[in-house]
């Protein structure tokens, strides 16, 4: 048996006390949470998670999995499974996403990996954003800007991994980097480093169509497309 429960992503801020029960009392929980972002548009900021993916990754013990896709959903599922230890979050969004990982996300078992390989730069993004982030690689490319794309959908998952993995995915000399999430910035220098530029939203969101929301408040193609092309410039 396995306890799980699911709701709007915004409303995990009212179930922090039986989360922090959870993850204090080592108990496998599963909590379910859509509409991840202002990619869920109309019902507006009152609804749109911008802070809630930090503050829940500074719970301990607690592991938070934002999926790119259904293959990533369908790793987060496995990996929720077998953590007996503490509960896991999976993080979903509400708008259709592409299909942008293989059969079973290789890689996504352990949290982070390189979905597309490049010397020049690192992206690194996470759920609805990495389809984004491979878009700004296609773009880059056409400048002859080659670019990693690192999947990063479990912050928790990932820092477990030996060293020498973690620097394979995020070479330490590679310091020109970039990430993007739809939330806020912080806490985003521990992967992109002091020179690194985070793509986020350190605002509350607005109502309107989803795509149009995240497209005003920059999270799109040409605002990665600009940062690598600055750190390359």
């Amino acid at each position: 048996m396995r306890t799980f429960v699911a709701t709007f992503f915004a409303f995990s801020d009212y179930m922090r006390p039986p989360v922090r029960l959870a993850a204090l009392n080592k108990m496998p929980s599963v909590f379910v949470w859509t509409h991840d972002s202002v990619g869920l548009g109309e019902d507006g900021p009152t609804h749109q998670p911008v802070e809630h993916l930090m503050a829940l990754r500074a719970m301990p013990n607690l592991a938070v999995y934002r999926p790119a896709d259904g293959n990533e959903t369908t790793a987060g599922w496995k990996y929720a499974l077998d953590n007996t230890t503490g509960p896991t979050a999976l993080v979903l969004s509400r708008q259709d996403l592409p299909i942008v990982t293989a059969a079973n996300a290789p890689g996504a078992e352990k949290g982070g990996y390189v979905l597309a390989d490049g010397d020049d730069a690192i992206v690194i993004a996470t759920g609805s954003e990495v389809h984004v982030a491979l878009q700004a690689r296609s773009e880059l490319a056409k400048t002859n800007i080659k670019v990693r794309v690192v999947s990063l959908p479990c912050w928790e998952l990932f820092a477990k991994q030996d060293q020498a993995y973690r620097d394979s995915v995020l070479p330490p000399a590679q310091t020109s980097r970039v990430s993007i999430e739809a939330g806020v910035t912080f806490g985003w220098r521990e992967y992109i480093g002091d020179r690194g530029i985070a793509i986020g939203i350190d605002r509350y969101g607005a109502s309107a169509p989803g795509e149009e929301v995240l497209d005003k408040l920059g999270i799109n193609v040409a605002a990665v497309v600009s940062a690598v092309t600055k750190l390359r410039g």
